[in-house]
């Protein structure tokens, strides 16, 4: 029988899913270096957001470090030391601009929406002020969030995609066939193109 090969958490774009990381992180099991959270009291999702973001600079610079031991080990050199590799680490992390890792916060909330609705998360009660209600009235505050019952027990593949869980219909099959019903237009030549295609006739 055949086996895909995929990823065990992320995608193929991803080291981890941001399912999988909303999840630890709200179980307190602290994923890839983030803070320890009371899987009671729970958490904001703009601390959410925040951690999950760090932890992908994280895996990207952890990355990066990988490939420069693969090509000091290739040139017969001796890999990274522990203090040289936190060095390389920081140095890695405090070059990564925030917003370069994909995952926009308005995506997360769309995202953190979709679990909402499948009863996944729910509100603890706590809030906080938020900085934008000093300076606007009826600004919503801080509110804490944290895993149902049904969210704990639901298994990972669902986890894995939760707009899948929550709207069964719109498969990966639905979107080839959406795919298929597309006319694609021919790009027009651009002006180089077209000097190009002419000189050529002339000779």
């Amino acid at each position: 029988m055949a086996e895909f090969l995929r990823p065990n958490r992320g995608g193929f774009l991803r080291p981890f899913g941001c399912g999988w990381f909303i999840r630890e992180f709200l179980l307190g099991h602290e994923p890839e270096g983030s803070p320890k959270v009371d899987p009671e009291v729970g958490a904001c999702q703009e601390d959410i957001f925040y951690h999950y973001k760090r932890a992908l600079h994280r895996a990207y610079a952890e990355d990066a470090i990988a490939y420069e031991n693969e090509d000091r080990i290739k040139k017969g050199l001796a890999i990274y030391t522990e203090p040289e590799y936190m060095e390389r680490l920081d140095w890695y992390l405090s070059r990564i601009p925030y917003k370069l890792v994909k995952c926009r916060y308005h995506s997360f909330v769309m995202y953190f929406g979709m679990l909402k609705k499948l009863g996944w998360v729910e509100k603890t009660g706590k809030e906080e002020k938020s900085t934008p209600q000093d300076y606007y009235d009826g600004f919503e505050p801080r509110r804490y969030y944290r895993l149902t019952r049904k969210g704990r027990e639901a298994p990972d593949y669902e986890w894995s995609n939760p707009h899948l869980t929550l709207y069964p219909q719109f498969s990966l099959e639905y979107f080839r066939e959406k795919r298929k019903e597309h006319r694609y237009t021919k790009k027009a030549p651009t002006k180089t193109r077209r000097t190009r295609e002419r000189a050529q006739a002339e000779r």
